[in-house]
């Protein structure tokens, strides 16, 4: 496992952004794309390619309950070692847990020249896939979940993208890549070079402090603050929870100062004076030792030992975490409104998403 934490300049964030014009469309139209997977990255991937007129192939196990769907939407399926030896872009949009296994058994059928590519770098990073030297290894990473992916290429606009370049054997791997992206509707919003290393560190770090796992610790410690001092669960869902939303979307669409803006002079003053005698140095003390665990490999390392015994931690934390009173407020708290209109949009499509 990579083990290095010290930036390079080779690691640094290039910052460079691409747009349509900036990308060539002959180095993806006429190679055959194998999509491994048909969950919410695969199929938005596969429908946009396809749109855009790659072929594509759609790589799935025999037994896949996405098959079916697949081919209803027009697609070519076939087994995923099938669908490597067809095509000279192999994307894998299987979870990452198991990928190593997908890799070991397609690997027979790359060929010189061909490109294996990845929507989130963590294998790569990680070294628990070593692709052959032969091979171009390259990321086109979609910041959004598959149906949005799909949803804004369908409206002629598209989702911000990430790409990077492991390994360039056929001097053209960054070229293919910003093309994929942008037959997936990228460019049409923007893609962002960046390295594996960069993509992988970030993202893990970002979903446990931020995202993930320090938003939904702050909800939860606040509910409880709330109902252990008297007040109604309902109220404490409502503030600690419900309205989060509305204040992400603030700064979504406008930055933290928008946020500031948008809202009373009350809460302002109050957020402003209060916030860091919650969040202090000491959650910021944290986050640098989360961040070291993620660097040094050592939780990609506890989460792959998690998987090979079989998510013993895992599947308890997740128990406890459905129980939690805010799970069992919230339910028919959400039922009492209609939002049909507004989560139409955020409902994930209806294909598996670990598939």
């Amino acid at each position: 496992m990579t083990n290095d934490t010290a930036t390079t300049a080779d690691d640094a964030f290039t910052q460079n952004i691409y747009y349509s014009n900036d990308a060539d469309a002959s180095y993806i139209e006429d190679k055959t794309v194998a999509v491994l997977g048909y969950g919410s990255q695969g199929h938005a991937h596969a429908l946009n390619l396809t749109d855009s007129g790659v072929d594509v192939v759609v790589g799935l196990r025999e037994d896949s309950s996405s098959w079916p769907q697949a081919e209803s939407d027009g697609l070519r399926v076939t087994t995923p070692d099938e669908a490597t030896a067809q095509a000279d872009v192999v994307m894998f949009l299987v979870p990452d847990t198991i990928q190593p296994a997908v890799f070991e058994a397609v690997e027979d059928g790359l060929e010189e020249g061909n490109t294996v590519m990845f929507a989130h770098g963590f294998n790569i990073h990680y070294n628990q896939i070593q692709p052959p030297e032969y091979v171009d290894v390259t990321m086109a990473a979609p910041k959004g979940p598959g149906h949005i992916v799909r949803r804004d290429y369908e409206n002629g606009g598209g989702t911000p993208a990430l790409i990077a370049v492991d390994q360039d054997s056929t001097g053209e791997a960054k070229q293919e890549a910003l093309a994929y992206a942008q037959a997936i509707g990228g460019t049409r919003a923007g893609v962002v070079e960046t390295t594996f290393r960069e993509e992988v560190e970030s993202d893990l770090f970002g979903e446990q402090a931020v995202l993930c796992g320090g938003v939904t610790s702050l909800v939860k410690h606040g509910f409880e603050t709330l109902v252990d001092n008297g007040y109604a669960p309902e109220m404490a869902y409502f503030e600690c929870l419900n309205e989060l939303k509305l204040i992400v979307d603030l700064m979504y669409e406008d930055g933290i100062g928008g946020m500031w803006y948008s809202v009373s002079d009350t809460a302002e003053y109050g957020g402003l004076t209060r916030g860091d005698r919650i969040v202090d140095e000491t959650v910021r003390e944290n986050m640098e030792a989360v961040l070291k665990d993620v660097q040094s490999g050592e939780f990609a390392r506890e989460w792959i030992n998690e998987n090979q015994a079989g998510r013993p931690s895992y599947t308890q934390l997740k128990r406890h975490d459905e129980e939690h009173e805010i799970e069992e407020i919230g339910a028919p708290l959400r039922d009492l409104f209609e939002w049909e209109d507004e989560s139409s949009d955020n409902e994930p499509a209806e294909v598996p998403a670990d598939d």
